[in-house]
């Protein structure tokens, strides 16, 4: 996971602040509600992460070199990449 766990508390503290602000959202509990927008935020960016491994994965498969940076390279990373995303739900 490329953020750490203060950067993901930090994030869940402005979402739960923009959500309380906007009115969107009421809770009694404001540990739950920021420990259920953490583990939502850190199950997105797992899934994202392992979409990204086996979109890498599938062009490192390929019978031919594909050289990362190129943009053969891009094309493919971001089909596969959407491709895997999109199993994964998101």
């Amino acid at each position: 996971m490329r953020l750490s766990d203060d950067r993901i508390s930090h994030l869940a503290h402005l979402v739960s602040d923009a959500v309380w602000k906007d009115d969107l959202a009421d809770w009694k509990d404001d540990n739950r509600a920021l420990a259920e927008i953490k583990r939502v935020i850190t199950h997105f960016l797992r899934a994202e992460d392992e979409a990204d491994s086996a979109a890498r994965a599938k062009i490192r498969s390929l019978s031919r070199d594909v050289p990362e940076g190129g943009r053969e390279w891009d094309i493919l990373y971001k089909k596969y990449f959407e491709e895997e995303a999109k199993k994964k739900g998101f």
